[in-house]
C-alpha cells in the first residue's frame, strides 16, 4: 500500500520548495519529492495514451453552463488546484500534467460527447468529472468501451461498480442509511417525505431510504419528484404542511435547490424549530453560496466532509483553497472529493509504474491517503472509498456545525443485501 506522509523532512526543505509557488497541504507536499530521473515514455505508455518525455494529458469534464453549475463549479476548482499542486511537485513520473476540460452543459448526451473526444482524440490518462448519476450513467458506456479512467467524486445511490470508475464519494450505505439511522436515533423521527429531482440519483436513493425507512418499522408519508431547473414548490410544500412529517428528506439538485429552501422558509417552515426537520444529502456549502445561510439554517445534512472540519490536513487545504480562488470561496462535500482524484491518480501512476490503464487499475485497490482534507481514506477493491459518515447543522454564515461522525471508517458496499 502506498501512503503519503510527512516524515523526515526539515522545514528548511519545506521552505525552499514552496518558494515562489502555491501553498500546498505540507503532508501531500513532502510525500510527492522525487528526484529520480524519469523512466522512458516507451516504459510508462505502451498503449499509445497521451504522454510525451515532458507531460501527460488528462481530462476534467463537468458542468460550468447550465443548472448543474452552482454545483459543479467547486469540483472543476479543486481538480485545478491538485493538478498545480501535483505539477509544483514535479508532476507525476516525472511529467508535468495537462488537463484539457470538456463542459458537459447539465446535459447528458453532451457527457457522453465530450467523453469520447477526450478519450479517442485526446488519449487523456485519466479523466476526472460528472456530478449527477445521470452524466455518470451516459458516459460510463464510453470509458467501458475505450477502456479510459473515471475519477468520479459525487456521493451517489451505489448499485454500480466498475473497473473503469474510482468513486471518490459516498455510497449509499455510508449516506443514506448512516444518515437515516443518525435521525431516528437521535431525533425520534417516525415519518420521512421525500423530495427529490427527477432522475436516477434522486429517485434510486428515496427507494433505498424508502426500504430502510420501512425496515426500521417508520413511515414514508409522501415521495415527489421534480424536473432539474424546477422552480416552483409551492405545491409540495403545501401537501408536507398537511402531512406534517417529522423529517423532510431532500435530495434536490443543482438550482432548484435555491427555490426550493426560500420558499420553505417562506412558506412559515422555520427550520430551527425543527416541526419538521430537513435532512438533505444534497446540499453542500456550494449549494448554500447560492441558497443563503438564512435560508436554510437549522437544515441537517449527511455528508462525509465539511468545510468545517478542524484536522490539519483540512485546515491547510482549505486555506491553499482559498489563496487559489478567493477569500470568499466555499468548499463542500463532492469539491473535496474531487480534490482527492488527482492524488489517487497519481498514487496509483506511480504505484504502478506506468500510465497504461490496466495498470493503474491495478494498482488502485488498497492504495491509501493520510492526507486527504476529511481524513484517511483507502481503496476498496470494488474501487469505492473507505470513509466516515458526518452530520452537519446548517448556519446562517452558510457554514455547517459537525454534530455528528462515525467513530470509524465505513466499508463501502455498493450492493447492500436488501436494497436492490
Amino acid at each position: 500500500m502506498q501512503k503519503l506522509k510527512t516524515s523526515g523532512v526539515s522545514n528548511l526543505l519545506r521552505r525552499r520548495v514552496l518558494k515562489g509557488m502555491m501553498a500546498l497541504p505540507a503532508a501531500m507536499l513532502v510525500s510527492q519529492l522525487s528526484f529520480a530521473a524519469s523512466p522512458s515514455t516507451a516504459e510508462v505508455n505502451t498503449t499509445g495514451l497521451a504522454v510525451t518525455d515532458d507531460t501527460v494529458k488528462v481530462g476534467i469534464l463537468h458542468s460550468v453552463t447550465g443548472t448543474m453549475a452552482i454545483s459543479e463549479t467547486g469540483s472543476v476548482q479543486a481538480e485545478k488546484l491538485a493538478i498545480e499542486q501535483i505539477n509544483a511537485m514535479g508532476g507525476v513520473l516525472g511529467r508535468k500534467i495537462e488537463y484539457i476540460q470538456e463542459d458537459g452543459a447539465s446535459d447528458w448526451p453532451t457527457f457522453a460527447e465530450k467523453s469520447k473526444k477526450l478519450l479517442v482524440k485526446d488519449k487523456a490518462a485519466a479523466v476526472f468529472g460528472c456530478w449527477t448519476s445521470a452524466s455518470r450513467k451516459a458516459v460510463l458506456p464510453v470509458f467501458e468501451q475505450y477502456n479510459g479512467m473515471l475519477y468520479y467524486p459525487t456521493f451517489y445511490e451505489g448499485l454500480e461498480q466498475s473497473p473503469n470508475v474510482i468513486y471518490t464519494g459516498q455510497e449509499a450505505t455510508q449516506q443514506i442509511i448512516a444518515g437515516i439511522d443518525w435521525v431516528t436515533k437521535t431525533k425520534g423521527a417516525k415519518s420521512f417525505f421525500l423530495l427529490g429531482s427527477d432522475y436516477i440519483w434522486p429517485r434510486t436513493s428515496n427507494k433505498i431510504a424508502r426500504k430502510h425507512i420501512e425496515k426500521l418499522g417508520l413511515k414514508v408519508v409522501g415521495e415527489e419528484y421534480y424536473p432539474l431547473g424546477h422552480t416552483q414548490f409551492n405545491s409540495v410544500i403545501n401537501k408536507i404542511k398537511l402531512k406534517k412529517p417529522d423529517v423532510i428528506y431532500a435530495i434536490v439538485v443543482g438550482g432548484s435547490n435555491v427555490a426550493f429552501y426560500k420558499q420553505l422558509k417562506a412558506a412559515g417552515i422555520d427550520m430551527t424549530k425543527e416541526k419538521p426537520l430537513v435532512l438533505t444529502i444534497s446540499v453542500t456549502e456550494d449549494e448554500i453560496l447560492g441558497i443563503g445561510g438564512e435560508n436554510i439554517q437549522g437544515a441537517y445534512a449527511a455528508m462525509k466532509y465539511f468545510q468545517s472540519l478542524t484536522n490539519t490536513n483540512n485546515q491547510e487545504f482549505v486555506a491553499a483553497f482559498k489563496e487559489r480562488w478567493g477569500d470568499d470561496i466555499v468548499i463542500g462535500d463532492v469539491t473535496q472529493a474531487a480534490y482527492l482524484g488527482p492524488w489517487l491518480w497519481k498514487a496509483a501512476v506511480e504505484k504502478a509504474g506506468s500510465f497504461d490503464i490496466d495498470k493503474v487499475r491495478a494498482a488502485s485497490p488498497n492504495l491509501e491517503l493520510t492526507t486527504a482534507p476529511e481524513g484517511y481514506v483507502k481503496v476498496h477493491e470494488n474501487h469505492h472509498l473507505w470513509s466516515k459518515t458526518r452530520i452537519g447543522h446548517a448556519k446562517a454564515d452558510g457554514q455547517y456545525e459537525i454534530v455528528y461522525e462515525t467513530d470509524e471508517l465505513i466499508e463501502p458496499n455498493p450492493f447492500p443485501e436488501g436494497y436492490q
